[in-house]
């Protein structure tokens, strides 16, 4: 089967030789009732349908009423799954069409669920796994992809799943998830993408204990013979899909880095753990600062929390401090970083290199009167450096306190609060009791999907810190770009593209984020500014500036059938 471009009027062709059952089989080439009385007759599927025939807009009604109608958002999940391994066209057309509703049950908090049940709720497969039997024969395995032309490659290791941990083979369920917002909110075609479970066993006893497992029955893969699959794995994608961006997920901190820093200047890749969640967070700091008229050099940030998330959002903001002018004193000065063991400053022994960086010198707690030796408690040291911007990646429910966020509100008129964690269980705190605690002034924005916030009469927009919209416009201009690296400079151009595409009368109501609604046209805009800089900077093909907006919408895909035909001469081997 081909996808090819009709030339005359530049439409999608589906050409292929199947007919019969295949075609309706193929989530790929089934229309179900849309197909005319032409095409059953020339694919000879007349008689296998019903009589009447309907328009995509008519089973887009059927679809929404049937998954509406499920009684749990993992039935919807589930429901959802199986539309997909039917007729892709048909739900990702639900799925654009409706990206405020669905969103939260293709990706979080839903689809942590899913994971976490995946053995008992899996039905049709979709990507590729790796086992370390695979080791020695990794490029023949992604072969067996069922297409060969992927640019797009989301893979995890399965070890930290959202705020959930270690699900083995399960974890697949987060690559599939981010993939279809790549195509659903970037218009990256999905024969483009694969999901890619490395399933190198699990450490979690329950998996391990259930005789159900799907997944490899063993205890994790470490060390040299870790490294040396996943090296393998590297070689093999080059091999086999030469030209694919590859987006580490869900990997434990204690790989994530290193996994990055080896592998960024070798394929195009980047982790979306670090680096998405950087550039999501720091677009919601320079849209909050918007409202409060201050420059970025300016804020003092302290970060709840060291691990993957805050150690690239420290790294972003640094960016975003150098791009206004700052110097590396008020950038050092700027951030205070909380592990789970406290403020990480240097009288402490602090071993992972991340947090290293993120440790504050005795001269910098010193100049906010601060005493190595004393309290250096959260509301301790917010008191002491009345920070503007507080934001936390901890997955430990309550870790914003009532009394430090109070604090923060005493010397901040508009303090920026974001507890990102997620599912929601896991946020440091609600973003009501975030608005409550400041008499109304905060400017709130939550990882995980939170209802909107009436207080004293008036209504607060929460806006949700989802990497989404990030990831699909660097996905898509990195792509577009054949670009070769994936570089830090990229993510915050993504970040300022989202802060100023936040419209007024969002930040009014006090949104952070445009509406999810908007995500095709604000992953255009991030992906023509990637291919700008790709080719500004030699990192990409030269593109002409008149010609940037014109080749990203070419690439972009709006889920609406297109012919299916027989090969021509040319391809009547296909």
């Amino acid at each position: 089967m081909i996808n090819e471009r009709d030339g005359q009027d530049g439409r999608d062709v589906i050409r292929t030789r199947k007919t019969g059952i295949w075609i309706l089989n193929n989530p790929s080439t089934n229309q179900g009732m849309a197909f005319s009385p032409e095409q059953r007759h020339n694919l000879r599927v007349r008689g296998m349908l019903p009589y009447r025939t309907f328009q995509i807009e008519d089973q887009l009604n059927i679809a929404l009423e049937q998954i509406r109608a499920k009684s749990s958002p993992l039935e919807q999940y589930i429901g959802l799954a199986s539309l997909q391994d039917r007729n892709e066209v048909l739900f990702y057309r639900l799925l654009v069409e409706n990206m405020a509703e669905f969103m939260p049950i293709v990706y979080t908090p839903t689809v942590g669920e899913a994971c976490q049940k995946f053995s008992h709720v899996f039905r049709n497969p979709r990507g590729i796994w790796l086992t370390p039997e695979d080791i020695d024969n990794i490029p023949e395995v992604l072969r067996n992809a069922p297409f060969h032309d992927v640019r797009l490659i989301v893979v995890t290791d399965n070890e930290r799943i959202l705020g959930l941990g270690d699900q083995g083979c399960g974890g697949i369920g987060i690559p599939i998830g981010k993939l279809a917002l790549y195509v659903a909110g970037a218009g990256i075609h999905p024969s483009h993408c694969l999901p890619i479970s490395l399933d190198v066993g699990t450490n979690n006893p329950d998996l391990l204990d259930d005789p159900l497992y799907a997944g490899y029955p063993h205890r994790r893969l470490r060390g040299k013979a870790y490294d040396e699959f996943i090296e393998a794995f590297v070689q093999g994608v080059k091999t086999v899909f030469p030209r694919a961006v590859i987006q580490w997920e869900d990997f434990h901190k204690d790989r994530a880095f290193t996994l990055l820093d080896r592998y960024r200047r070798r394929v195009p890749c980047f982790n979306d753990d670090i680096e998405g969640t950087a550039s999501v967070t720091v677009a919601g700091v320079l849209a909050a600062l918007r409202v409060t008229r201050q420059p970025i050099a300016k804020q003092r940030i302290v970060l709840i929390g060291a691990g993957e998330a805050c150690t690239g959002i420290a790294r972003l903001i640094g960016t975003a401090m150098r791009a206004e002018g700052a110097s590396e004193e008020t950038v050092r000065c700027s951030i205070l970083a909380f592990d789970s063991k406290g403020l990480l400053h240097d009288g402490r022994t602090v071993d992972e290199p991340n947090k290293v960086e993120l440790t504050a010198p005795r001269d910098l707690l010193k100049h906010y009167g601060l005493d190595p030796a004393g309290d250096l408690s959260p509301t301790a040291v917010i008191r002491a450096m009345k920070p503007t911007v507080l934001i936390g990646a901890t997955a430990k429910p309550g870790a914003f306190t009532e009394e430090m966020i109070t604090e923060m509100a005493k010397h901040v008129d508009q303090p920026v609060i974001m507890p990102l964690s997620n599912p929601n269980s896991k946020a440091e705190c609600a973003p009501k009791e975030a608005i409550a605690w400041t008499n109304g002034r905060a400017l709130v924005a939550s990882g995980s999907p939170f209802a909107d916030v009436t207080y004293e009469g008036r209504r607060h927009v929460i806006g949700q810190a989802n990497n989404v919209f990030v990831f699909p416009g660097v996905g898509l201009g990195a792509i577009v770009s054949e670009a070769s690296e994936i570089t830090e400079e990229m993510f915050f151009i993504a970040s300022r593209t989202l802060a100023e595409f936040v419209s007024e009368e969002r930040l009014a109501s006090g949104a952070l984020y445009p509406h999810q609604s908007d995500l095709r046209e604000v992953s255009f805009k991030i992906a023509c500014e990637v291919v700008r800089f790709a080719s500004e900077n030699h990192i990409g093909k030269a593109v002409p500036e008149d010609r940037i907006e014109d080749l990203v919408r070419s690439a972009v895909w709006h889920p609406a059938y297109a012919p299916v035909m027989q090969p021509e001469p040319e391809h009547a081997g296909v």
